[in-house]
């Protein structure tokens, strides 16, 4: 008959070598996220500089601010050229810009957006705010206070800025205006 130590012993094994097969495929889908993510920074560049080369040259000469307002993407929606100006050197720096209205989740580094984001869908399906806990655990971050501490960094600097709010202590959620990625509001 094999001792209790041992059943447990061998439970614990097949319980490790689960953790280790889905932080491996955890990983591995980080990295194909990264480069994905990468992809999309050089569309969205090679856009934003398409638009900068076909306005018309009477706004080109009237300077960046003035020429170049709008563009409209695709689906017929504006899209700010300064907004991409200020997203680039937003994200030169890894700073967090004041939320303005009209300005665009683009305008923050890629952690800060994945935040956003996991708010708004919490806000679209009608949940109240979130901890920097439930925040880890949804991004497949291990939960130790290092993690938990370096979002709750980050939630702290967008309530600082105006993009999150903090109805209670440790708890986050978008400020009312600040809906989607595209237009900030």
């Amino acid at each position: 008959m094999p001792s209790v130590v041992g059943l447990l012993e061998q439970r614990k094994l097949v319980a490790r070598r689960r953790v280790d097969e889905l932080r491996e495929e955890a990983d591995r889908i980080q990295a194909e996220l990264a480069v994905a993510e990468r992809d999309w920074k050089e569309w969205t560049i090679a856009r934003s500089r398409v638009g900068e080369v076909l306005a018309p040259a009477d706004e080109t000469d009237h300077g960046r601010d003035q020429g170049d307002r709008t563009a409209p993407t695709a689906d017929g929606q504006a899209e700010e050229a300064s907004s991409t100006l200020e997203a680039a050197k937003a994200k030169a720096k890894s700073q967090v810009p004041v939320w303005r209205e009209g300005l665009a989740w683009s305008a923050l580094s890629v952690d800060y957006q994945r935040i956003l984001r996991t708010l708004a869908d919490r806000s679209r399906l009608g949940q109240g705010p979130m901890t920097c806990q439930e925040m880890a655990a949804v991004f497949g971050m291990d939960v130790v206070p290092a993690r938990v501490e370096a979002l709750r960094s980050k939630a702290k600097r967008l309530v600082a800025r105006g993009w999150l709010a903090e109805p209670a202590p440790g708890r986050f959620m978008l400020v009312q205006g600040v809906s989607g990625p595209g237009g900030g509001s």
